[in-house]
């Protein structure tokens, strides 16, 4: 005898409990911004160490919903699952995200990989309305912006 239950579709679930009004939440308007928000929340511990990929959401007026780490790799590479990123996007009601994206060497200039998700997160983001403001390969110091060098 099958039950019920085994044909019910697994559901992801996100908590939201918001702690403060959205006009107590930071607004993001340059990338220098973004990059503090992102710092700020990293283990700089590990920033050196290993590629790790994060996300941070944005509201309609671009105050944070919040961070989310969506993968931790190697020394070389870290994987991104774009369903990943826009079921929590989804989720979340976020109408706008931040990539990001640390490279251990402290070598900020993207590579072929990082552009080409880039794009293919911008595609997909299209067609769920939401706008991929940004991405950003950072170090503890510095930051690239694929915004501020007209790659967005």
């Amino acid at each position: 005898m099958v039950h019920n239950t085994l044909f019910k579709v697994a559901e992801v679930e996100l908590t939201y409990k918001p702690k403060y009004k959205p006009s107590e939440r930071p607004q993001i308007s340059t990338s220098k911004q973004a990059h503090e928000v992102f710092i700020a929340h990293w283990s700089l511990g590990k920033i050196e160490l290993i590629e790790e990929f994060k996300i941070l959401l944005l509201n309609r007026k671009n105050r944070v919903l919040g961070i989310v780490d969506i993968s931790m790799g190697g020394v070389t590479e870290t994987l991104a699952d774009p369903k990943v990123i826009f079921a929590v996007a989804l989720k979340s009601g976020a109408s706008g995200i931040i990539l990001c994206h640390n490279h251990p060497s402290e070598e900020l200039q993207p590579g072929k990989a990082d552009v080409d998700l880039t794009r293919k997160l911008q595609q997909g983001a299209r067609l769920l309305d939401i706008l991929i403001l940004d991405h950003l390969i950072v170090s503890k110091d510095a930051f690239y912006s694929f915004a501020d060098e007209d790659m967005m």
